[in-house]
């Protein structure tokens, strides 16, 4: 039969004991919603990457969703309802008729509550997108390992579905620049195939969300929730954790929120420690572009389908990399100016490499977890230094901007990281941030739920060190929190 019937019986307010219900439509979905429930209806198609076309393929699907957002969504999801057809012929929600379709229930929620909501009134901020990012990370963590997935040949999958899908729409986008756009992407591929497979082969491929955008990411009784995962292809769900991040990634940027998605990134490096998926970061971005251009094709939103073929192919050509060191004593500000350094010097951001950071995962501690006064010695000094180098010189060689965050001190060690940018053979910048002691010794006792474990005493005995010879710009921080990120910017003509 014909979905019409039982959309007017959805959109009936008799259906829902009077209320008048709202409906919202995606390319492949309509849902309802009423009073405390939504009602998710999968439409009867059939498209290169899913196939909705029966009843019982629509069932399928309804479980699925149910099976994989419920880790993730628990309270949101709350079944699967079928629409029955009852002796008098009248459709029921849950009758014990003839079952006609089936519906995903749902406890509905504000839709101010998106995220997409909030970022358009402006109330996303660093601590609620770090939140995103945290729970995020949390998913991946608890996610299934996908080793038959994934890799280059997941990516090559991805390129060959979004050509097929961007050819159909040659009227809106022309098949030139999408020509170009799956040559160039092939190409990254190729490339990349060695740490893709690397990644695949140590765990990094993940049963993940899959549709990870801003529209799919709410706040539910106050806390950041994933919703909406992918449940009709293993192919799309199952990925490297980084192209999952990407989707999210990608949105932001999109919708204008660079320093976002900046802080995104970021947050889930200082969580995951996974600094070589950035390398992946070009090509995945622009492959989340492409899928989205051809949505907004198919909806007939050619303005938004041509502004995201633009994107993709400028994620294929990233900036060049360079370094930028963020040194002081604690107190000084240095993570807030490499934070909000980081967008202006590549896309998404630049890759903060934290020393406070580094050293929680080098001793498998957590990232907000104080570490016992063991954890800085000298050795664990020169393990987390050494770490940092290390990585900061592998992501430049790979095309990435980095800002290496840490005291810097030591003549030798702002040496050292200045000779990884000449390796990399990269331009480098320091920057030495400094404050009254009375200011850092007030910041530090006023931090919360900050990754690094200085104190005052700590504070104080840095302040007895040699500094030696300073060649790096000095930026006092005693001002302003925006004075100091301006003059910042001006010591790197950003």
């Amino acid at each position: 039969m014909s979905q019409d019937e039982v959309l007017r019986f959805l959109a009936d307010p008799a259906t829902h004991d009077g209320t008048p219900p709202e409906r919202l439509e995606t390319h492949i979905s309509v849902i309802f919603l009423a009073g405390e429930k939504a009602w998710k209806l999968k439409k009867a198609v059939k498209l290169s990457f899913l196939d909705f076309s029966t009843l019982a393929l629509r069932h399928a699907a309804c479980l699925s969703e149910l099976a994989v957002n419920r880790d993730a969504a628990p309270e949101i999801y709350l079944g699967v309802t079928p629409v029955t057809r009852a002796a008098d012929g009248a459709l029921r929600l849950g009758g014990d008729g003839e079952v006609v379709e089936w519906l995903v229930a749902m406890r509905r929620f504000g839709q101010t509550d998106l995220l997409s909501e909030l970022l358009r009134r402006n109330q996303v901020d660093r601590a609620l997108i770090q939140q995103v990012a945290a729970a995020t990370w949390q998913a991946h963590q608890a996610a299934a390992h996908r080793p038959d997935k994934g890799g280059a040949a997941g990516l090559n999958w991805v390129i060959d579905t979004n050509a097929t899908a961007l050819t159909a729409h040659a009227h809106i986008l022309p098949t030139a620049r999408t020509r170009s756009l799956t040559e160039a992407s092939r190409a990254a591929v190729v490339r990349l195939t060695p740490l893709l497979e690397s990644r695949r082969a140590n765990g990094k491929v993940r049963w993940c969300h899959g549709d990870l955008h801003c529209g799919n990411i709410c706040l539910y009784q106050g806390h950041p929730t994933l919703f909406d995962a992918i449940e009709f292809s293993e192919d799309i769900a199952c990925i490297d954790v980084f192209y999952d991040l990407a989707f999210l990634l990608m949105d932001l940027d999109h919708r204008g929120a660079r320093i976002l998605a900046s802080h995104a990134l970021n947050h889930y490096l200082d969580l995951s420690g996974d600094y070589l998926g950035v390398t992946l970061l070009p090509l995945l971005l622009s492959l989340r572009a492409a899928i989205r251009a051809h949505v907004a094709a198919a909806m007939g939103q050619a303005d938004d389908a041509t502004v995201y073929l633009d994107e993709a192919l400028a994620y294929l050509s990233p900036p060049r990399p360079r370094l930028l060191a963020v040194g002081g004593l604690s107190g000084s500000g240095k993570s807030r100016m490499g934070r909000e350094l980081a967008p202006f010097l590549a896309v998404p951001g630049a890759a903060v490499v934290r020393s406070d950071a580094l050293r929680k995962q080098i001793v498998g501690a957590g990232l907000l977890e104080r570490l016992p006064p063991q954890a800085y010695d000298a050795k664990t000094g020169r393990r987390t230094y050494a770490a940092l180098y290390d990585i900061c010189e592998t992501l430049l060689r790979a095309g990435h901007s980095v800002v290496a965050d840490a005291v810097f001190a030591k003549p030798e060690q702002r040496a050292a990281i200045a000779a990884v940018a000449a390796r990399a053979g990269v331009p480098f910048d320091g920057l030495w941030l400094w404050t009254e002691p009375e200011l850092a010794e007030q910041r530090i006792q006023e931090r919360k739920a900050n990754v690094s474990d200085a104190t005052v005493d700590i504070l104080r005995r840095q302040l007895t060190i040699d500094l030696g010879p300073m060649d790096w710009s000095r930026i006092h921080t005693g001002g302003s929190k925006d004075e100091a990120v301006t003059a910042g910017r001006a010591a790197l003509c950003l």
